[in-house]
């Protein structure tokens, strides 16, 4: 984007095959990946103030989000007290979804997301900004490399090891081989995938481990979920943008609809503590969509 601009700076990620292993049962497959963009960096709080605040929506004489308090929606955030250059943290999955929108409306592109209370529904057609699918996040973090990282950890991540209390400013550890900075510590990021549907119900995926975390614990194959309205100190996200899937096909990228509901199809009796997700029987209509997620929660 020129300067100026409030929205992320995206680089090419090219078409790739990525191995992913099912953390559960261990099983294998191999994903091709259609060429996409991602954010150089994860958002950061000054993006995501100001994408807030140009969003064509904002009702007319609405405070901006640099004097919003922090509370429980995405435009109220602690940015007045923070440095611009740090990710945003602290926002969960729904409210990075509909900054995703938001950040459309100010690219003047369609949103890639129709949202109706708690149901999500992602338009694979769409060249709106989103979260990356979580293969398409590995593929962009390990750069080209097989290994758990894409350089020495001191050299390219903020981990535990460096002692510090909060989120650093972006980029400034090493990029990868593609010119991402940060997929590997300083802040988890929100993927678009389901954790285990049948397992933890509608926990979202994270990936690439945080400032306060070991280092065994920041490598591009771990993963870890969370509910989507779940607040973490160290959660942010980057944004991924392009369209990567067929009109009316709910897949695209490694990720598919109709093998998360199988998933949470489980037979006989449910191990102890298993929550698997009770799907929607249809996708929102279009005039129920209204960007407005838990209304009444």
């Amino acid at each position: 984007m020129g300067v100026g601009s409030p929205l992320p700076d995206l680089v090419p990620v090219p078409l790739g095959r990525l191995d992913v292993v099912d953390a559960r049962t261990r099983e294998s497959r191999s994903v091709i990946l259609e060429p996409f963009y991602v954010g150089r960096t994860p958002v950061t709080v000054g993006q995501h103030r100001a994408v807030l605040d140009a969003d064509p929506l904002r009702s007319p004489g609405e405070p901006s989000a640099r004097g919003r308090s922090r509370g429980t929606s995405a435009e109220q955030y602690r940015t007045c007290t923070e440095p611009d250059d740090v990710p945003v943290h602290g926002v969960t999955w729904f409210e990075a979804v509909l900054w995703c929108n938001a950040a459309s409306r100010v690219a003047g592109l369609d949103p890639a997301y129709r949202v109706a209370g708690r149901v999500v529904r992602w338009d694979v057609r769409s060249a709106g900004y989103r979260l990356a699918t979580e293969a398409e996040w590995e593929h962009a973090c390990r750069g080209g490399t097989p290994g758990p990282r894409y350089g020495p950890i001191s050299d390219v991540a903020w981990t535990a090891d460096d002692d510090v209390d909060g989120p650093r400013p972006v980029a400034t550890r090493l990029p990868n081989a593609f010119g991402l900075h940060d997929t590997l510590g300083n802040v988890w990021e929100w993927c678009w995938d389901y954790a285990d549907t049948a397992r933890y119900g509608e926990y979202r995926s994270l990936r690439g481990g945080g400032w306060a975390d070991r280092p065994w614990s920041v490598r591009a194959g771990v993963r870890r979920g969370s509910a989507p309205d779940a607040r973490i100190e160290d959660v942010g996200l980057r944004v991924a943008q392009g369209a990567v899937g067929e009109p009316g096909v709910l897949a695209a990228q490694g990720w598919s609809d109709a093998a998360d509901r199988a998933r949470a199809r489980v037979p006989g009796l449910l191990p102890l503590g298993w929550t698997p997700l009770a799907f929607p029987s249809a996708a929102p209509d279009a005039d129920e969509a209204d960007d407005a997620v838990g209304a009444g929660d």
